[in-house]
């Protein structure tokens, strides 16, 4: 799976996208939502880890552009804050992540929640497209 991880810190950064490398996936890094933009754009990702709290554009907004893209549309997108109080759950979900993880980030559980986060997301499109 081509995974786009967007991450301004460093450390978190790091730690996601050797975890998910382990896991056999191909990493891509934005530490920007205008670099992510840009990326997500060019590559189309399978799946997106997104940072809430963002330079620039927060990460919200790249949620909800990527949601009204036809091309990016139906990608899973999981919110990932440090910031639980600014960034609610809720807010997440209704800017259009598929979840929402708190950091810091269980690395003996992060392969298998985007696993299921991908697994959960094809099956509700599949869902939505049948006749």
């Amino acid at each position: 799976m081509k995974i786009l991880i967007i991450e301004d810190d460093p450390v978190s950064l790091k730690l996601a996208s050797e975890v998910l490398q382990t896991g056999g996936h191909v990493i891509m890094l934005a530490a920007s939502a205008d670099q992510a933009i840009r990326s997500i754009n060019a590559v189309l990702p399978d799946v997106i880890l997104l940072d809430l709290r963002l330079p620039g554009i927060k990460g919200l907004g790249v949620a909800r552009q990527c949601r009204e893209e036809p091309a990016t549309h139906d990608v899973p997108i999981i919110a990932v804050t440090a910031f639980s109080n600014d960034y609610g759950r809720a807010d997440a979900l209704k800017a259009g992540c598929d979840a929402y993880l708190v950091k810091p980030i269980n690395t003996r559980t992060l392969l298998q929640q985007v696993e299921e986060v991908v697994a959960t997301k094809a099956r509700t499109t599949a869902a939505t497209l049948r006749p």
